[in-house]
């Protein structure tokens, strides 16, 4: 009977509750994601050195990519999982889930030994100086020891959402990065360890916040399973999972990769342009990791709507979510433009760093308010099973649009042009998922009738 009252918040709760018991705890951690990054970031700047800062900066896409593997299996799993649960077939849900948490411990580990084998190649191909890479390569040894647990972590953070469990799934994420919070100035200040500090701190967090995740689903609670009995690749189980959940991850890992260019770019301007466009992103993150929260936190919700065919209700829900996410960036942006130069001074200290970090948050917020919406629409796809078309919006943001600007922009205006690259892409991509959703939608109306 509990069970089944987990999933009234899907079907019968009024829709502005729905919607935010389901959005809030999946901001919650998401914020708690963002606090963690800028934890790392704010301690390691406390010694005085922003080459640390560079060196941290620069190791970040590798996490993002552990990150987009477990989103693979995270976001791809919901989607399944929610779909199945509004056409009644709880025991495909389970297959479902076993398969994501399995596939994710066991790509995880092939993953960290093949990060520790290629370490030398992968930190050349991330643009790291000579100033930078002995601090680059001491962070990346122990931070990519810990990949089965952050795609774990990612993964069984989303799954959860599908069954209702919003509160269970935010607080995993709240344990793990606020013990990373926690132990972050022990780590690098009081134990005097650095950059090594930040690393252990990273290590730790996520190792409780994926046994948090494990002991939950071992203790027979949940309406899903991790019982490797029920792990398959049949019944097209990995095939639906994949088919949401590559598109779905190809954003984070389009980060990634972006990432590594942006920064292989901005080598040649110096190691402080570095540190600054690695702040200055660290200031859009405040806006856009608790959007991302929100889009993932209202997919469950839409993607039993329409599993269950209750097409009027996926519609209230939506336009709901989308009115909220306008408001909750518009309020973010706002707070982050007006104390951009605090912000920055609490990561920076040399001056070439901080003028470099303050430009480039201010060009970057400039779009920030459509984060919310982009991110909405986007969850919308994915929760429609939309393949094709979660695939080309995932593919366009920070892929076929952001990386051709780079250079383009970048021929034009130099260093700003790597900034510009960023909102052109945004307002470009918000574009084509309007374009993208509406097609989509009223051809699913069609079917239904």
């Amino acid at each position: 009977m509990k069970e089944l009252q987990n999933l009234d918040i899907f079907r019968s709760d009024k829709v502005s509750t729905a919607v935010l018991k389901n959005a809030i705890p999946a901001m919650i951690a998401m914020l708690m994601v963002l606090i963690y990054n800028l934890a790392d970031t704010f301690f390691i700047g406390q010694t005085h050195n922003d080459l640390l800062v560079a060196a941290v900066s620069l190791c970040t896409p590798v996490f993002l990519l552990f990150m987009a593997v477990g989103t693979i299996f995270g976001l791809g799993g919901t989607s399944v999982i929610s779909r199945a649960m509004g056409e009644g077939r709880t025991e495909y849900a389970k297959k479902v889930s076993s398969f994501c948490i399995w596939s994710c411990i066991g790509i995880g580990l092939i993953m960290s030994i093949l990060f520790w084998v290629f370490m030398d190649q992968i930190l050349t191909l991330m643009g790291v100086s000579i100033h930078t890479m002995e601090y680059a390569k001491s962070y990346m040894q122990i931070v990519t020891a810990c990949g089965p647990f952050v795609l774990t972590a990612n993964c069984c953070s989303n799954i959860i959402r599908a069954e209702g469990q919003s509160t269970v799934a935010m607080m995993g994420m709240l344990m793990g990065n606020l013990l990373n919070v926690i132990l972050d100035p022990i780590m690098i200040l009081w134990f005097g360890l650095g950059i090594k500090g930040a690393a252990l701190a990273t290590v730790i967090g996520n190792v409780i916040g994926a046994a948090y995740y494990l002991l939950y689903f071992h203790k027979g609670t949940s309406m899903l399973s991790m019982n490797p009995k029920d792990f398959t690749v049949k019944d097209r189980v990995c095939r639906n999972v994949l088919l949401i959940g590559i598109p779905a991850s190809l954003a984070s890992l389009l980060m990634s990769v972006s990432q590594i260019i942006m920064n292989s770019c901005m080598t040649q301007y110096g190691d402080m342009a570095v540190a600054g466009i690695g702040v200055a992103m660290k200031v859009t993150m405040m806006t856009g990791m608790v959007c991302i929260g929100l889009g993932q936190g209202v997919q469950p919700l839409l993607g039993y709507c329409a599993g269950a065919k209750d097409w009027t209700r996926f519609q209230k829900v939506l336009k709901f979510s989308l009115l909220f996410a306008l408001v909750l960036s518009a309020e973010l942006t706002g707070i982050c433009y007006l104390f951009t130069e605090q912000i920055v001074q609490a990561f920076l200290t040399d001056g070439a760093a901080f003028a470099y970090g303050f430009h480039f948050s201010r060009i970057l917020l400039s779009t920030s308010i459509l984060f919310g919406v982009y991110y909405v629409l986007t969850n919308t796809l994915q929760a429609m099973g939309a393949a094709t078309p979660s695939f080309i919006i995932n593919l366009s943001r920070q892929g076929i649009i952001y990386i051709p600007a780079l250079f383009i922009l970048e021929a034009i205006l130099g260093v700003n042009g790597l900034i510009w690259a960023q909102p052109v892409a945004d307002i470009l991509s918000l574009l084509l998922a309007i374009a993208l959703y509406i097609p989509k939608y009223r051809k699913m109306i069609r079917q239904q009738k």
